[in-house]
């Protein structure tokens, strides 16, 4: 039951001030605090999980008996993703380092994830993309005014560990996401991140009009592909085993020299300037309240010292001032025509193609297979 008249989630730090169409239920609860509850219980208790990771890490061992590598882990310099690579160490898997470099790596995020791999003695495979094509799909997506302009590293990353699998025969990865600190995300903040359809079609009206040539993507099809006939599975190991972001941040520091970067996913300049200024800006959006909100979830911070981090700036004027420059003088656009676009209407990922429709055909198709077979 939901109730109209509470405006504050009385566990999280949402309200129907910071999220749009927010819901309730009858004892002040957020939808998104229910939808946390809801995904962690699927996973069953401690002893459960425990389980279930010890025998992946079986099947994960048997699988990669006579190649170099068992498995794929594509590392950012985060702590999730560094925390796996010393985890997957611990517990002898051999996993093959993937590093996607978009052009926005941060010098400290270099460094930390060449401590990381030198110390764990693992090779580091770093796929760096054509810069300037890049460059102007960032640009499209600014243009566009669509708030998931991170959908296009997300695209090619996702592509790059799938073809990399396919080339070394590797059936597992490693995903870093975790319910612990990410969970929660309020519907609209983020856009599907597989949606080829969706990235070609705002490049196509928001583009130089020059052809996509090295951006890696995959399309409905051979993504399906990979899905249904080569088995590819991604493991979200940090869901089924004890992790804190501040147990795992201690542990990475001490054995690494890991140091941190101020903000989640801030080892990338870009995603630093993204967050911390064009999504509250353009989008009146704070990833602060989410991820926060997550952490109150999972027991690592009280609701108190939320409000408190919430009340912090997200950047100093000095920095934001530096940072704006260098970010607007790499992506080569006018001061004067950036702040014309933040203050700009914002358009939906739905204004444009997208792959929902190949979606609900194969569902479609699937449930009538599943009548006729019956």
């Amino acid at each position: 039951m939901e109730h109209d008249h509470v405006t504050e989630c009385k566990r999280c730090i949402l309200t129907s001030k910071n999220v749009k169409n927010i819901t309730f239920d009858i004892d002040g609860i957020c939808e998104y605090c229910r939808y946390y509850d809801k995904v962690v219980s699927k996973l069953g208790y401690a002893t459960q999980k425990a389980l279930w990771i010890k025998n992946k890490i079986a099947e994960i061992k048997k699988s990669g008996e006579g190649n170099a590598y068992d498995c794929i882990l594509g590392v950012s310099g985060g702590i999730d993703s560094s925390y796996l690579a010393y985890w997957a160490k611990e517990n002898g898997l051999r996993p093959l380092i993937v590093h996607f470099d978009n052009g926005w790596n941060s010098e400290l995020a270099t460094e930390n994830i060449r401590n990381i791999c030198e110390k764990l003695n693992f090779e580091l495979n770093t796929h760096v993309i054509n810069w300037e094509e890049f460059k102007e799909l960032q640009l499209a997506y600014i243009k566009a005014g669509v708030i998931d302009i991170e959908a296009l590293t997300d695209h090619a990353i996702m592509t790059t560990i799938y073809k990399i699998a396919v080339k070394y025969r590797i059936k597992y990865t490693l995903n870093g996401f975790n319910f612990a600190t990410e969970a929660i995300m309020p519907r609209g903040w983020v856009f599907d991140k597989a949606d080829w359809e969706n990235i070609k079609d705002i490049y196509r009206k928001f583009g130089n009009g020059k052809t996509i040539k090295s951006f890696p993507h995959l399309n409905f099809y051979k993504r399906l592909y990979y899905h249904l006939f080569l088995k590819l599975e991604s493991i979200q190991v940090l869901n089924y085993i004890p992790y804190t972001k501040q147990m795992a941040k201690e542990i990475i520091t001490n054995r690494f020299s890991w140091r941190d970067y101020g903000g989640k996913h801030y080892e990338s300049v870009f995603t630093k300037f993204y967050q911390a200024y064009i999504l509250p800006t353009r989008f009146k959006v704070d990833k602060r309240l989410a991820h926060l909100s997550s952490l109150i979830c999972s027991g690592q911070i009280t609701k108190e010292e939320a409000l408190a981090e919430m009340n912090k700036p997200l950047y100093s004027e000095n920095d934001l001032k530096q940072e704006k420059e260098y970010v607007l003088k790499k992506l080569g656009m006018a001061e004067a025509e950036f702040d014309k676009l933040m203050s700009s209407p914002a358009r939906k990922h739905e204004d444009f193609k997208t792959e929902k429709i190949y979606w609900n055909r194969y569902f479609k198709l699937i449930k009538i297979l599943k009548l006729k077979f019956k």
